[in-house]
């Protein structure tokens, strides 16, 4: 289709259509900032603040990622999706071999003291590819072959996520595949066909222990029986986490205990606090009123990243702008549904909030790529 290769014809016209997205940018810098504040209330009892130290060099860094997607023309990773989809097997691949393992994990790669988790960039990487497998397929978007082959697409980044294992990765590869192949304008029976499909597995793993047990590693199927499970609540059990979650909510009550004031906090009773569970700190410190604040920010910056996709008259710009929205607002549902034990506890993180490198990055490569996306639309004339 010609506006998929449509560009600019000159810098003046880059500069009409310029829209930078301030209120993105600023939603973002909150819930930074609010992330810090959490992480240094948290280890400033806990290793004096070392791995708050950690957050700030690994913002700092995120910059490079943040700004290499926001001044890079999108329709280069459009044009280089071959490249770009190599890169993610090869990551992935380079994991299994020499990745370190963690928690019974291979999810790593080591570069002296730096760790690197491909799995996280894959999500981007699959998100640009997926958008410019279905451009470069529009006039076949409706017919189940397309469909299908999309799903041929992610499966070889899917599975090798697996096979790290990454559970909480995977499905949000599955579920960027169904908000991107949506966006693209894929039959809607074909999508339903394959979400109940889907469906049905999820259904099965958490509701029959025989098919959890074959399907899922060990720790993870005892994840899912603990879901469910009300016993051992005095005991430092499977549901230990969401357990003392629950009591950090509950002492935190309304108005919260206070910034650096909480006792679940300071007595260490929430196993990683900084990371999946950050929420935690919020609800203890800022209560009710600190929790749907941070919520309304969430909202907020959700909101700008919808309008980028909505605004959108490129079709890859806007495939791409709804696989990050589908990415970080599932990351963002399940983190605090698991927290609020009402899922069971997955390797998801909260996204700008919780601790980690990869995460941060990949979150500020999401907005950089959002911020240009934005950018590079040309008003509609009328």
């Amino acid at each position: 289709m010609a506006g998929l290769s449509s560009m600019p014809s000159s810098r003046a016209d880059v500069r009409r259509g310029a829209r930078f997205d301030v209120w993105l940018a600023l939603s973002t810098v909150l819930l930074i900032v609010i992330g810090l504040m959490s992480l240094y209330s948290e280890g400033i009892s806990r290793d004096g603040g070392a791995d708050f130290r950690k957050q700030i060099v690994f913002t700092a860094i995120g910059l490079g990622p943040f700004l290499l997607f926001a001044v890079i023309h999108p329709n280069i990773w459009r044009k280089g999706a071959a490249i770009l989809y190599g890169v993610n097997i090869a990551s992935l691949t380079a994991v299994l071999i020499f990745g370190s393992k963690k928690k019974g994990a291979d999810r790593w790669i080591e570069f002296g003291s730096i760790q690197v988790q491909p799995s996280e960039m894959a999500k981007l990487l699959t998100i640009l590819t997926l958008a410019a497998f279905f451009a470069a397929n529009q006039e076949t978007i409706r017919k189940p072959s397309t469909f299908v082959m999309s799903f041929v697409h992610i499966l070889p980044p899917l599975a090798l996520i697996l096979m790290q294992p990454h559970l909480g990765a995977a499905m949000v590869i599955v579920v960027s595949w169904f908000a991107v192949a949506l966006v693209a304008g894929c039959r809607m029976r074909h999508i339903a066909i394959a979400f109940c499909a889907f469906a049905l597995l999820a259904g099965s793993v958490l509701t029959i222990p025989a098919v959890a047990s074959k399907v899922l590693m060990g720790y993870q199927d005892k994840r899912v029986i603990g879901l469910t499970s009300a016993t051992g609540r005095d005991a430092r059990n499977l549901n230990w986490q969401t357990d003392r979650a629950e009591i950090a909510f509950g002492m935190g009550g309304v108005l919260g205990s206070g910034f650096l004031k909480g006792e679940q906090k300071a007595g260490h009773f929430i196993p990683e606090q900084h990371n999946d569970f950050v929420f935690t700190i919020v609800g203890e410190e800022g209560g009710l009123i600190g929790c749907t604040m941070v919520l309304a920010a969430f909202g907020f910056f959700f909101y700008r990243v919808w309008l980028v996709m909505f605004l959108a008259t490129e079709p890859f710009y806007k495939m791409t702008a709804g696989g990050i929205l589908a990415a970080l607002f599932f990351h963002t549902f399940v983190n605090i549904a698991m927290v609020l034990h009402l899922v069971p506890v997955v390797g998801l993180w909260l996204p700008f909030l919780s601790y980690g490198g990869t995460a941060m990055w990949l979150c500020m490569a999401c907005v950089g790529l959002l911020i240009n996306l934005r950018r590079r639309e040309r008003p509609l004339l009328f």
